[in-house]
């Protein structure tokens, strides 16, 4: 798009667009999450006002700065649809004096937990000798809260989460009625690292998303359970498994039993990287058959069950190294020093005239080319590989959560490595066994960036077409 010279004010405007309005008329889904909406195609990303903030990433910001990194935008094309909003006016967000803090306090008891049982019992068929461990050490109840006009009564599940010195600091609900929407929320003011979860002493610790997860993975998995640790994240937040794992240091295991979903995925690569930077190395990964333990009680029980998800990358992953592979076949790799910085520039102008589908064959014929000079250094050093075996590695390499850049934002990071690449491959004077594997290293650091990318562009096409299914099944429906 042509460049547009915005004024200060119309910057500021940009960036005081209410997100969740914005993405409300964009057709996402939000999920009340304490003071915040949560996406419900990306659970990782809060928004609140104009603000939003990815969990996984740690990294956040304002209206204009989510539009770019959110939908790949460049910051003219961002700043322009946050102001014309397609011919709609985004409302903007009220300066308001920053919130305090909130106390935590638990929600007053219902005086039986009649609804309790019948829900979790009847409804979410959890083992009943289960249930009785935690409602009578005070852990799980039922609550009954009024609303604002006392007109009405609200039972809810709540999950408590203590500190080492067995004082509440955590609460979260869920309610209790099986008509509409589920409702799920912490309560505010509560510590993030105390939410609900159970020490044991066998030195090892399951980790779920949800109350729900870890008592139907309990049901499920019932023999000696109370020997082990299990925390709920309530969420996808570390902050309660590493205290944990402070906490209690005979733990020396770590299973990640996280949703089998897109979200589930990624935060499940992203605690294992976590775990590692922590000394943590016994880390495994159980994953539901359906899509959540919940779920697979429900397959137990003969009822209808919501499937596993796939993650679009590790579906778009295979797809694409495989094309890598084929490319190998039809390739030399001698004159890659001179191709590789062509079809560079080839892909930046594609990018740039928005000819994606010719910029993807461009970082592919990339990949294919650093790949090749990879394997020609491993043979040189007495290792044999072929392409397959090069592309499979890829594929293996490319993790969800490691992969969420937009496309746009890559451009520099592989021109970097294609510079680097290019250096040591071109250095005077007869290499030895160690220049022979920086340039093997170099040129493989390459070919997995650019295979990156087009897995990252077929994924976003796979997202895309499945929300529209889904928008074609509403409008049926």
């Amino acid at each position: 798009m042509p460049y547009i010279p915005f004024t200060e004010e119309q910057k500021l405007r940009a960036n005081n667009v209410n997100l969740v309005e914005f993405l409300r008329r964009q057709g996402e889904k939000l999920i009340p999450s304490g003071q915040d909406k949560r996406m419900a195609s990306d659970h990782s990303i809060t928004v609140r006002g104009n603000e939003w903030y990815d969990h996984e990433s740690k990294e956040g910001g304002h209206a204009i700065s989510f539009v770019q990194t959110y939908y790949g935008l460049t910051y003219q094309e961002a700043v322009k649809r946050l102001l014309d909003g397609e011919g709609i006016a985004y409302p903007q967000v009220e300066p308001s004096e920053p919130e305090k803090p909130k106390e935590f306090s638990l929600p007053p008891a219902s005086p039986t937990m009649r609804w309790l049982y019948a829900y979790l019992l009847q409804q979410r068929f959890i083992d009943r000798d289960v249930l009785d461990v935690f409602t009578k050490r005070g852990m799980i109840y039922e609550s009954c809260e009024k609303s604002r006009d006392g007109t009405k009564e609200y039972h809810n599940a709540v999950f408590v989460g203590s500190d080492e010195y067995g004082a509440a600091r955590h609460a979260h609900k869920r309610g209790l009625y099986t008509q509409g929407n589920s409702f799920r929320r912490n309560v505010e003011g509560g510590d993030p690292r105390c939410s609900f979860h159970w020490f044991g002493n066998s030195g090892r610790l399951y980790v779920f998303e949800a109350p729900i997860d870890l008592l139907a993975f309990l049901t499920l998995y019932p023999e000696a359970w109370r020997e082990h640790s299990y925390v709920a994240l309530c969420g996808t937040s570390e902050q309660a498994m590493l205290w944990m794992l402070e906490k209690d240091p005979r733990i020396q295991r770590v299973v990640l039993c996280l949703d089998h979903d897109a979200a589930g995925i990624e935060a499940t690569g992203r605690l294992t990287d976590l775990l590692r930077e922590h000394g943590h190395t016994r880390v495994s990964v159980q994953r539901p058959e359906y899509k959540d333990w919940d779920e697979d009680l429900k397959a137990l029980h003969g009822l209808p069950a919501q499937p596993a998800e796939q993650h679009p990358q590790l579906q778009a992953a295979e797809l694409v190294c495989a094309r890598i592979a084929v490319k190998c076949m039809d390739l030399k790799p001698d004159g890659a020093m001179q191709q590789v910085p062509h079809l560079f520039q080839c892909y930046r102008k594609c990018l740039k005239e928005k000819k994606l589908e010719t910029a993807m064959d461009c970082m592919e014929e990339m990949a294919a080319l650093s790949l090749l000079v990879t394997l020609r250094e491993c043979r040189q050093l007495g290792t044999a590989l072929t392409p397959t075996q090069g592309s499979q590695y890829l594929q293996s390499h490319i993790l969800p959560h490691q992969n969420r850049m937009a496309i746009r934002n890559r451009t520099e990071e592989i021109s970097a490595q294609l510079q680097t690449a290019l250096a040591k491959s071109g250095a005077p004077g007869v290499r030895g066994e160690a220049e022979k594997r920086e340039i093997a290293s170099a040129w493989l650091e390459l070919a997995l960036s650019c295979a990156k990318v087009s897995v990252k562009n077929d994924a976003d096409e796979l997202k895309a077409m499945e929300k529209q299914k889904q928008a074609l099944g509403m409008e049926m429906g």
